[in-house]
């Protein structure tokens, strides 16, 4: 492996015969502190990111909102090694691996983040804005570019189809599934977990600003012993140790085809009893990358038309749906399978994660998940 100095020093060879033959002034552009493309656009950074010849990712399972399809497209399309560490890891973890390994080399170049941990640690990000900034909604995004929304999904329930039909989150509590409800992540650390509390606080006279009904909820199911300390996985699933999971649409969805190898049918429903809850996650590249122009490139591929209908094909809304549907763009094939519910979803503000969060933190004594 190339060592830092020598990779800066061939990056920069290459970046400057490309600027020659494309008449651009790119070759002097510092891609670790570059808040977009510049006039050298994808193509150049892209290309400066394929000398640079690697990407660290890290908490992108492959069956993840299709990071694993995301990874092989992005590979093929542009030749940079994507090297995946700790996927199964939490929002938090991530930003403890990138402060343990900072220039190291081994750090992460992209953070993939849940918003409660997201907007606790800004100042770690770098501020990039990719070609198709102006096609996502100030909402979703941070103002110069330091975050931005990526993909959405909706709190469901996946289940065994054997066990009958679930459609409530009232029906987690029937006594004849003790030992038998997951939920995906520790609430404190987990966009997936925190967000099933959100989901239980609906279904139980909650609101988007007071979620205690869904900490007592959680309490109830852990008590009666029916809510088990196990963070499920698609091996817990087919082994039967978590046979119902409370966890986002992409996930669940992307069992279903997984399980019925296994010999289960997967069933993934929103349930009845309480409004949809939906929370995207957020792209943001580490300031610490040691690979800033793959980083870019990685962003630029993420947001493009191409990017967007990946995650769209792993059961997640992309940020650019809107858009895209209006430029006639978007695949809708994947946009029916995932069939979001018409209802508008309740996606919790900063003020309203804040005050939930800090329920959380108080009130989740009763289990760990691990």
């Amino acid at each position: 492996m190339h060592s830092v100095k020598n990779r800066a020093l061939v990056a920069l060879a290459v970046v400057a015969v490309v600027v020659a033959a494309c008449g651009s002034s790119s070759s002097s552009t510092d891609w670790k502190t570059a808040t977009t493309a510049g006039s050298g656009g994808v193509d150049a950074v892209c290309a400066a990111g394929k000398v640079e010849g690697t990407l660290n990712l890290i908490a992108t399972p492959p069956d993840w909102a299709n990071y694993g399809q995301m990874i092989t497209d992005f590979t093929a399309k542009y030749g940079i090694k994507v090297v995946s560490d700790q996927p199964d890891a939490s929002s938090q973890v991530e930003i403890d691996t990138a402060k343990q390994l900072a220039g190291t080399g081994r750090q992460p170049d992209i953070f993939d983040l849940g918003g409660v941990v997201a907007l606790a640690h800004l100042d770690m990000y770098a501020a990039y804005q990719p070609a198709t900034w102006k096609d996502i909604p100030a909402s979703n995004k941070e103002a110069t570019g330091l975050w931005i929304n990526n993909y959405a999904g909706f709190e469901s329930i996946g289940y065994d189809a054997a066990l009958g039909d679930i459609s409530k989150v009232s029906d987690l509590a029937d006594p004849k599934y003790k030992g038998k409800v997951a939920l995906n992540g520790d609430p404190l650390k987990a966009s997936a977990g925190f967000n099933g509390v959100v989901m239980a606080a609906l279904a139980n006279g909650g609101s988007a600003d007071n979620i205690q009904p869904g900490i007592d909820f959680m309490k109830k199911l852990s008590d009666s012993g029916n809510l088990i300390p196990v963070d499920p996985a698609p091996a817990t699933i087919a082994s039967g140790q978590t046979p119902i999971v409370i966890d986002w649409t992409y996930n669940n969805g992307a069992q279903i085809a997984t399980m019925a190898k296994q010999g289960v049918t997967w069933k993934v429903v929103v349930p009845s009893d309480a409004a949809p809850v939906a929370a995207f996650y957020n792209e943001a590249i580490s300031k610490d990358a040691a690979h800033p122009a793959a980083a870019r490139c990685w962003v630029e591929y993420v947001y493009s038309d191409a990017g967007q209908n990946t995650w769209l094909k792993g059961f997640a809304m992309p940020v650019r749906l809107t858009a895209m549907t209006t430029a006639g763009t978007i695949d809708k094939a994947a946009l029916a399978a995932v069939n979001p519910p018409a209802a508008a979803p309740v996606m919790l503000t900063s003020a309203q994660t804040d005050a939930a969060k800090a329920l959380v933190t108080a009130g989740w004594t009763f289990i760990t998940i691990k």
